[in-house]
């Protein structure tokens, strides 16, 4: 339901479009506010990009913004840590991304004219972002009066209507835009793709090939057979040093865990709770009061279909019971639950109804005296229509005469609904809602279904203080016993289970299987390796006792600090030496792919209709390097063993089946440059910041 005047309806989606572009949402209102107090003055800074800094509170700022339009569009009041750490990553991108672009569009003196800020807004082709926050849903096109309306309103807005501000930053915010894109274009123009690149792309997705392949696997060489050296991690390390480059620090944990959650006794006591109040909630004279003194979730009460009571336990149980009835205590989601059925009765499926909105800025006894006002004269013969268009501050609906459409249950605030679905059709009616006074008419009402209303008391089970501080001693007593060395010995006396967390960014807001340990990563990045924490960290349900195992520094990882990880690839080079040897005894003298395979002890497989463009063995796995070797070969000829991510392999192509000569280069062409500028564009950003000397000091604030 519209609850603003048009102009500030409209403005809160051109702000949206702008500040949701390139982001799904933003960081919660906890990260926003953290770190305020720190680091004032010149230290004030959240990083810095080839040379200009950001500034903290600028940043926070931002992030406050989405915060609340992320709010606003989903619904949720609070995000997950997984979803902080996302968006967080996106709301910096956005800030270097800003930068490094500005840089060079001021470098190569990019500008936007008058005349191309008036085409973007009032031309036969507007910019996408007026089509979103001007436009007609049915045509896609932008609505020419909300749009004049919206201008004639803004001239005569206050000059320190806040509205003007707005649309000033939105239009700053479409010049920057069109910028950007005159950057982009200037470097996408200058890509191109020649006939050779279209040749080799459709033959590469469209020639075949059919072959013959012999493997020794590297599971047919047991792991206890093979003895790593320094040397063989060395060679793959100096073989491989490229794919080891860290962008940014990396940390790693080990952990143990004392369990603080609820205990039985703890679920014994809360349901106990929840006898107690049984008959209580039998007698109550006032379910809706009992459920917000009571309940843990304080949820108005609502008539609701069969499927929209939020638990199939009451689906099953109220429908067909009578008034009073009580169910319960059961469990469900964590909580012991009391229902009671308040009310049945046939209503409508779906509602359609106008209203006028009143506003309550002088209070609301004078804005009901308006309200009723107004329905008298409707009553009188006036139109609602113009009522409508004359009071309502729901200035979206006001110019439709009031009109909401048609809606079903769930679609409007409790007392909006109410009025709606238990009223009868013609009916003028008048509510007061946390928006304003409605003067609500009901036009319509169809369909025709049971519907109940329930109350639900829930008691949600949580660990008793003893049960927290149990396992909070336990906690302490296994962190006095620790010392520098002896975090695993001590582990395994006391029989707990020791779990690890890898390779943690700096910004992390939880580990596996712990949300919300954001504290536990700011000490990893504190801490030196080899160190324990010097408290207990309390996470969730579980209190944590960490040492920090690995350090993983940005830039390219030395060997020592990647080891563990590159170890089965080692294992799987050196069982390839031993392979590819036995491989070339077996190849010796011998003129046929069969008589390889025989002498080596396995079996010749035929492979069928292979393309270069997905190197896959059936029924193996992806082998770059062998489908590659394949394709670079003559037919009938063996190829030398090759070492692949399966086995060792030698191979020998059968014939290669070219497609047919391509008939409309031009059209393949136009689909390969189009996705050359997509991979570009973002390719653009990672070159100008891979060049901007970005730092990132955000793990001080957040």
């Amino acid at each position: 339901m519209g609850v603003m005047n048009y102009l500030r309806e409209r403005m809160g989606k051109i702000v949206a479009i702008v500040i949701g572009f390139s982001l799904l949402a933003f960081i919660g209102e906890e990260v926003a506010r953290q770190g305020s107090a720190f680091f004032k003055g010149d230290s004030n800074q959240i990083g810095e990009v080839a040379g200009e800094k950001i500034a903290y509170d600028d940043f926070s700022k931002k992030l406050e913004q989405n915060t609340n339009q992320f709010k606003q569009q989903s619904g949720q009041t609070n995000l997950t840590a997984q979803f902080t750490s996302y968006i967080q990553e996106n709301t910096w991108n956005q800030a270097v991304r800003d930068i490094v672009l500005n840089k060079e569009i001021d470098r190569l003196g990019l500008l936007v004219s008058p005349d191309e800020v008036n085409a973007m807004i009032n031309g036969n082709n507007p910019d996408q972002q007026i089509v979103q926050a001007f436009g007609n849903p049915q045509t896609g096109q932008v609505d020419r009066n909300k749009l004049n309306n919206f201008k004639i309103n803004l001239n005569a807005a206050k000059p320190d209507d806040p509205i003007r501000v707005q649309w000033k930053d939105f239009i700053q915010q479409l010049i920057e835009g069109k910028k950007a894109q005159k950057y982009v274009s200037l470097v996408t123009n200058g890509l191109y793709v020649n006939a050779l690149d279209t040749k080799d792309d459709y033959e590469s997705k469209n020639k075949l090939v059919n072959f013959k392949y012999l493997t020794l696997d590297y599971t047919s060489i047991a792991d206890s057979k093979v003895t790593l050296t320094d040397d063989d991690y060395k060679s793959y390390y100096d073989d491989h040093k490229s794919e080891f480059n860290n962008t940014q620090e990396l940390r790693s944990i080990e952990y143990v865990a004392f369990n603080a959650a609820a205990s039985k006794s703890d679920s014994a006591a809360i349901k106990e709770q929840a006898d107690k109040l049984l008959p209580l909630f039998k007698s109550s004279t006032d379910d809706s009061l009992f459920v917000q003194v009571n309940a843990e979730t304080k949820a108005p009460l609502l008539y609701k279909k069969k499927g929209q009571l939020g638990d199939p336990k009451l689906d099953s149980v109220m429908f067909g019971q009578q008034k009073g009835f009580v169910y319960g205590p059961y469990l469900s989601n964590g909580s012991y639950k009391l229902a009671k059925l308040v009310d049945s009765r046939v209503g409508p499926d779906s509602v359609k109804a106008r209203h006028i909105l009143l506003p309550t800025t002088e209070g609301v006894d004078k804005a009901v005296a308006k309200a009723d006002s107004i329905k008298k004269l409707i009553q009188g013969g006036k139109s609602f229509a113009d009522m409508a268009k004359m009071y309502s501050i729901d200035k979206n609906s006001g110019e439709k005469g009031g009109d909401l459409g048609t809606f079903g249950r769930g679609a409007m605030i409790p007392v909006f609904e109410d009025a709606a679905f238990n009223g009868k059709k013609g009916e003028l009616k008048v509510v007061t809602s946390q928006y304003g006074v409605h003067l609500i008419e009901i036009e319509d009402q169809k369909g025709s279904s049971q519907v109940v209303k329930v109350a639900v008391v829930d008691k949600p089970i949580s660990a008793s203080v003893n049960t927290q501080s149990a396992a909070y001693s336990k906690a302490q007593a296994f962190l006095g016993s620790l010392t520098k060395d002896n975090f695993a010995a001590e582990v395994k006396k006391e029989g707990l289970t020791k779990k690890a967390a890898n390779d943690v960014n700096a910004l992390a807001q939880g580990l596996p299987g712990l949300d919300n340990a954001r504290e536990v990563v700011r000490w990893a990045f504190k801490a030196e390796k080899g160190d324990f924490a010097d408290k207990v960290y309390v996470v969730g349900d579980q209190d944590i006792i960490p040492v920090l195992t690995v350090i993983k520094p940005k830039g390219t990882l030395p060997l020592d600090a990647i080891k563990k990880q590159i170890e089965a690839a080692v294992r799987n080079h050196v069982k390839a030496k031993t392979l590819t040897d036995k491989l070339q005894a077996a190849a010796n003298g011998a003129s046929t792919l069969d008589q390889i395979a025989q002498k080596a002890g396995t079996k010749v497989v035929p492979v069928q209709n292979v393309v270069l463009a997905n190197p896959v063995i059936p029924g193996l796995a992806t082998e770059y390097t062998v489908v590659g070797t394949i394709f670079g070969s003559k037919p009938n000829k063996i190829s030398k063993p090759i070492e692949g991510q399966h086995g060792v392999y030698i191979v020998d192509a059968d014939n290669f089946i070219n497609p047919a000569p391509l008939t409309n280069a031009v059209r393949e062409k136009e689909q390969l440059g189009q996705a050359l500028v997509q991979r570009s564009q973002g390719q653009i950003f990672e070159a100008l910041k891979d060049k901007a000397n970005v730092k990132d000091y955000r793990s001080k604030f957040l």
